[in-house]
């Protein structure tokens, strides 16, 4: 019976390791493959693609259905969702032309500007929220855009400083300053989205769901509050782990499986979640009555 029992135990204690171990050779197979690499890069870029269009076609149908208003926070949305997504699909489309690029600098400014600009178009969204509850509990808003574009030069302003530094003295303790200032700025969106996100959500839950529309913008502000903190806490805890793990390396071509699931997991599916629940066009109205998100 021992034996038996050892016999009967043993494929459990041998299958996990074998498992884990075939899964590394795997991964390491892939890495070092160069036709996955292209296949990843390739896939990425047409995922890209496809969010940057979606974001111009409904750029589009917006200004056809209120072509009499301006600049809107709806219209500036789905264009800087245009911009970053056409950015990102650029890089990775050429992704080892990007890699070979000389001074190394530029290739710090194309792989980093789009995650920048990534950050401005979902903040957008907290700045939306934060007006729409002040104003409902009759609190001032003139200073809420100001501040959006204060915090927004600073950050551009901190991370062209970094990039001026990596180009005349580059150094792997600079690269570890740019990585935790990326994962402080990612936190920063995160806890955005869960106060003013989770203020509103609550606020409108205190009101009386009186029709199927109000129950929809209840359901629209809690799924997106939930994507879009859960997408920049994953991404500001990984780029942070990635300072004291080299084996957590993004934007390099040896680590294709990880970029993909991390772009993956952190801006084209909370990207496509996002723009199909603000799919919605603004009804058409008189001016003065106008929402820009609905």
């Amino acid at each position: 019976m021992p034996g038996a029992m050892e016999s009967a135990s043993g494929p459990f204690l041998v299958m996990p390791h074998g498992a884990v171990s075939g899964i590394m050779d795997w991964w390491n197979w892939v890495d070092s493959s160069v036709l996955w690499q292209e296949r990843i890069w390739l896939g990425l870029a047409i995922a890209y693609s496809l969010m940057s269009v979606i974001a111009l076609v409904q750029l589009i149908r917006i200004e056809m259905r209120v072509p009499e208003y301006g600049w809107t926070t709806q219209k500036v949305f789905h264009l800087l969702n245009f911009i970053v997504n056409g950015l990102r699909a650029s890089v990775f489309c050429f992704r080892e032309d990007v890699q070979a690029l000389s001074p190394e600098i530029l290739q710090h400014v194309l792989l980093d500007l789009p995650g920048i600009v990534f950050f401005t178009t979902y903040t957008l969204l907290v700045l939306f929220w934060a007006e729409i509850y002040h104003q409902a509990r009759s609190a001032p808003t003139d200073s809420l855009r100001p501040m959006f574009l204060i915090i927004n030069a600073a950050i551009y302003f901190t991370q062209a400083c970094i990039w001026i530094y990596l180009w005349f003295s580059p150094s792997a303790l600079v690269m570890c300053v740019a990585k935790f200032f990326f994962a402080v700025v990612f936190l920063m969106a995160a806890l955005g989205f869960l106060t003013y996100g989770g203020r509103l959500f609550l606020m409108l839950r205190r009101f009386p769901i009186e029709s199927k529309g109000r129950r929809k913008k209840l359901r629209e502000v809690g799924c997106v509050t939930a994507i879009c903190f859960i997408c920049f806490t994953i991404r500001s805890f990984i780029m942070a782990f990635s300072v004291f793990n080299k084996a957590m390396d993004l934007d390099v071509l040896y680590h294709p499986i990880l970029n993909g699931i991390y772009y993956t997991v952190v801006e084209i599916i909370p990207s496509a979640l996002v723009l199909f629940i603000l799919r919605k066009l603004p009804p058409k109205r008189p001016p003065g009555q106008y929402h820009p998100i609905r």
